[in-house]
């Protein structure tokens, strides 16, 4: 087993698998799930820098296919709680979901923000906004922190440390 799991872990680790693994990291960080994926996309670039735009395309796809999973997750759990839940919603929580059904869609541009984005795909599926429009508006978001990141990052750590 042991043999098995360095061999698979030595796969993932070359070049031409780095961005099945930038996918997939990418996508399991867009569900609730804490786990970042930027400290992926940064070694992969950084380790092969002609990587960049792929390894931000893959990226974006991947949390943007999260962000997608979650809103279903969301949507799924509004019609659950309908049938089981008899309670009014909170004024606190009403004005919430009434900001963020007043902004729509647009709203998923926030998807990129750390601790809140994840979750808040999920509230636009709860809120039942177009998954569509949502996807689209999560996709520009995602791909513009992970351009932002990732060259910022280059940029403040631009040596190779030793390598080439």
């Amino acid at each position: 087993m042991e043999i098995w799991m360095q061999s698979v872990l030595a796969a993932l680790a070359l070049p031409e698998y780095g961005l099945s693994t930038v996918f997939v990291v990418s996508l399991v960080s867009a569900t609730l799930l804490p786990l970042g994926s930027e400290p992926v996309v940064f070694g992969l670039v950084k380790l092969n820098p002609e990587f960049f735009w792929p390894a931000i395309v893959v990226a974006t796809a991947g949390n943007t296919i999260g962000g997608a999973i979650s809103w279903w997750m969301g949507h799924g759990a509004h019609k659950v709680s309908d049938k089981l839940r008899h309670k009014e919603t909170s004024a606190q929580d009403a004005r919430a979901l009434r900001w963020l059904h007043a902004l729509g869609p647009k709203a998923c541009l926030l998807s990129w923000l750390p601790g809140v984005g994840d979750p808040l795909c999920a509230v636009a599926g709860w809120l039942r906004l177009p998954f569509w429009p949502c996807v689209a508006y999560m996709a520009v978001g995602k791909f513009a922190r992970y351009v932002v990141m990732t060259g910022g990052l280059l940029w403040v750590f631009p040596q190779h440390w030793g390598m080439g």
